[in-house]
């Protein structure tokens, strides 16, 4: 599975099947993707990235990767842990995964309502 940002500055591949995938409805994720942030894990060792990426903190709990040239959220891995959760939407091509939950949906939006039937927390 590849993947890139929208300049091509970086992009990434990865080795193993993603698991996990949920959308994050978190007040950060909306800043950074302007709606809610979809992703799927892999171990870090499963994943090789090319290019520039800007690691950044905005909360104790984790840490984020941009592209420094056009912004794009690619990453999000948590404080000591080996896996690293990439953008679904960054995938180049079919993701062949498949949405498993809704996760910090008390913070969502309230211009939205989640009615896909997917578990949520």
């Amino acid at each position: 599975m590849r993947g890139s940002c929208a300049c091509g500055q970086v992009r990434f591949t990865v080795s193993a099947t993603p698991t996990g995938a949920s959308v994050c409805h978190c007040g950060q994720c909306r800043k950074m993707s302007g709606f809610a942030w979809s992703s799927a894990q892999v171990a870090q060792a499963a994943l090789t990235i090319d290019g520039p990426v800007r690691w950044i903190t905005l909360s104790e709990r984790a840490n984020r990767g941009i592209c420094p040239g056009c912004g794009a959220f690619l990453f999000w891995q948590g404080q000591g842990e080996d896996a690293v959760s990439i953008a679904l939407g960054a995938i180049d091509g079919p993701t062949g995964v498949t949405l498993q939950k809704h996760i910090f949906t008390a913070d969502k939006g309230d211009y939205y309502a989640i009615t896909d039937g997917v578990p949520q927390t």
